[in-house]
């Protein structure tokens, strides 16, 4: 006789619930994907080094034109609420103090893996491109190098493109904001 498991998948409200009933706690490293909730790797220190560089090289290089989110929740639909290593927002005078930021606030979302790779790129990419995030970056620790993801699609990015040591590259929000590879490595 074959078992059959059911899956019970959660909506962001619910995981909200779950949270202000004490099931969740603001220090458990989770996120909602697609109705699941999903534990991610500790932060180990080259990864937490190279969110705090990010942070302060977009900190210093948009200054007022965009904030910067530290691994904090975007809100994708009703069943995702990713928490991004960076995200570059649309500015608002509240601070999206009444609603986590959405797609259409999002002008950069950067995600640094350092033993994530494998999640990030086949189920973290493919969301945010569904949702319509502009742009995405994945700093790959092990491999040294930048993916840059553009042109999203319901299939996906249309665009993407691998950026070495020694190469350069700028978010398409921010032409102007140029970085070397070597400097977020």
């Amino acid at each position: 006789m074959a078992v059959q498991t059911l899956r019970r998948l959660f909506t962001v409200d619910e995981y909200h619930r779950m949270a202000q009933a004490g099931i969740l706690s603001e220090d458990d490293r989770i996120e909602l994907i697609e109705g699941e909730i999903v534990w991610m790797s500790p932060i180990g220190s080259r990864h937490a080094r190279c969110v705090r560089l990010l942070n302060r090289i977009f900190s210093k290089g948009v200054g007022d034109r965009a904030i910067v989110d530290v691994q904090n929740p975007i809100r994708l639909g009703e069943r995702s609420e990713p928490q991004p290593d960076v995200a570059l927002l649309k500015p608002r005078p509240d601070f999206y103090a009444g609603l986590h930021p959405g797609p259409d606030d999002v002008l950069l979302l950067v995600e640094v893996m350092e033993h994530s790779a494998a999640y990030d790129r086949e189920v973290k990419v493919p969301l945010y491109a569904r949702f319509g995030i502009p742009e995405v970056w994945l700093v790959d620790l092990e491999e040294e190098v930048v993916e840059a993801y553009q042109a999203p699609s319901p299939q996906g990015y249309q665009r993407a493109a691998r950026f070495g040591r020694g190469d350069r590259l700028a978010p398409q929000a921010f032409p102007d904001l140029v970085l070397m590879v070597d400097e977020i490595l």
